[in-house]
């Protein structure tokens, strides 16, 4: 038994395990991630659970810190604005994992052996709840780690996200027996072999035939100002700003696409009240092309002027506003604030955005596609919805810019590949500051602009066939993994 002919202190377990998970992240290509949970799973299987939780929750903190240090980035926000938003993302996603660890020793101490078998589905059904609420944040699941590897995921239009997760977990589980057995069990090693070479081989098996499908699809031309955020409001700068976008606007006009995508927050301006709409306007019908701007926008009811994140659409029949549906807590608004108001007199240095209520289609000759702005494209729900709409494909507007060129904007990008898999849908992604670019249903990078370059770009997004499983049915598969551990907590607990 190697683990224990190797004597490592509780606390050394638990930084192997932080540093393997936390370098699995993009840019990072995920392979520490196949081996990563061996130390911690040991922990989970031998120590009580309050010690058991506490241990998770320092791998929690190390891991997620190392993953996910971007957040206290922020060049859009006060030092210690920033700051204490890392600080209090990590004690929030580290809360799920300490629970996930407590859970697991729980059940190895009521019925030995049972706490290994429960792991993979605990692993989904933390996943799964920890993407709920305004504070949901399914960026961190583990799928996000395996975008290099595109046969790994291609199970996700089943299964969502956390399929992935569930097979990562399971190969974990089956290295650390077979390192933790006194003798070599062939059927283990089978077992382990089955798990990583089943979905690559149908992954494969996928990839070669969505390739050999016929896509219908439509020319679209996107824009990377690169523009630095921090000046763009400044009265000093809004006139060269004005020239710039209308210059890389035209030089995108004249690639004669179906559609321009322009940026999250494009222009210092509320554009659908503002009289630059008319130029716009006025160029979409001269030249057949729409257009859509990363906007905000406002409007008035009893209750006051509410402000929102919104994208205008200038189509050929008229115009038309999203509102963003999933705002970034504590920069776009305080979570709860709809509610309770008085929250909108806290001041961490955030905007007081309104969330949208609808999940807006727009016309583009005798299809729709859907926009998404920046942080939405994490959240599979939100992108699953447009889709349900009907929805042909996407576009994600985002402005990265805040995050400095750090990992966070690479992480954002890998994001988008995700959603296209899910809804077997092409996105095109126009960023600020970058990453933007053109995805297709498989995953596939068709186009790509770095970080911190100016550009136009032109390519064909490919239309989507109908509603995957995903699609249709949502995270089934972690459903049915909740409802497992629903089942064997109630029979563990009925047996006492």
């Amino acid at each position: 038994m190697l683990i224990k002919k190797i004597s490592f202190s509780n606390i050394q377990l638990v930084l192997f395990s932080s540093i393997l998970i936390g370098l699995s992240y993009p840019p990072i290509p995920g392979l520490t991630i196949w081996f990563a949970f061996i130390p911690i799973i040991h922990i989970w299987l031998t120590q009580k659970p309050w010690e058991s939780s506490k241990l998770t929750f320092l791998l929690g903190i190390i891991s997620y810190l190392i993953a996910f240090h971007w957040m206290g980035l922020n060049s859009g926000a006060s030092l210690m604005a920033a700051t204490l938003s890392l600080i209090g993302a990590l004690l929030y996603l580290s809360f799920f994992i300490a629970i996930l660890g407590f859970l697991v020793s729980w059940i190895e101490n009521k019925q030995a052996g049972l706490g290994l078998v429960s792991i993979p589905f605990l692993w989904v059904s933390m996943e799964w709840i920890r993407s709920f609420g305004p504070l949901g944040f399914p960026w961190a699941n583990l799928a996000i780690t395996q975008t290099k590897f595109l046969p790994m995921l291609q199970i996700i239009d089943f299964t969502g996200s956390e399929g992935v997760g569930f097979i990562i977990i399971i190969f974990n589980i089956l290295l650390y027996r077979i390192i933790s057995s006194y003798y070599i069990n062939k059927k283990n090693i089978f077992f382990l072999l089955m798990t990583i070479l089943i979905p690559l081989i149908f992954g494969s098996i996928r990839i070669n035939f969505l390739n050999n499908q016929i896509w219908d699809y439509r020319k679209v031309a996107a824009i990377q100002p690169n523009i630095n955020p921090n000046q763009k409001w400044e009265p000093s700068y809004r006139n060269t700003l004005y020239d710039i976008m209308d210059s890389l606007n035209t030089e995108a006009y004249n690639l004669s696409p179906e559609l321009v995508v322009w940026p999250e927050a494009a222009l210092p301006a509320y554009v659908r009240v503002s009289s630059i709409k008319n130029k716009y306007q006025n160029q979409v019908f001269e030249s057949s092309i729409p257009l859509i701007i990363g906007t905000v926008d406002f409007s008035r009811d009893s209750t006051g002027r509410k402000v929102y994140n919104g994208s205008i659409y200038f189509g050929l029949n008229g115009n038309s506003m999203y509102h963003k549906l999933f705002l970034v807590p504590f920069a776009e608004y305080i979570p709860f604030s709809e509610k309770f108001t008085m929250l909108k007199k806290l001041n961490f240095g955030q905007a007081n955005f309104t969330k949208g209520s609808e999940y807006t289609v727009f016309p583009l000759d005798s299809i729709y596609f859907s926009n998404m702005i920046c942080y939405e494209s994490s959240h599979q729900k939100i992108a699953k919805g447009f889709i349900n709409k009907g929805a042909r494909f996407l576009t994600i507007q985002a402005n990265d810019a805040w995050l400095q060129n750090s990992s966070g904007v690479r992480q954002h990008f890998e994001l988008a590949r995700l959603r296209a898999i899910e809804l077997r849908t092409g996105i095109v992604r126009s960023a600020n500051t970058g990453i933007s670019g053109i995805i297709d249903p498989i995953g596939n990078t068709i186009e790509k602009i770095g970080f911190n370059q100016q550009s136009v770009f032109q390519g064909k997004i490919l239309l989507n066939k109908g509603l995957t499983f995903y699609a249709k049915y949502g995270s089934i598969f972690a459903k049915i993994c909740f409802i497992f551990m629903l089942i064997q907590g109630f029979l563990l607990l009925r047996r006492q």
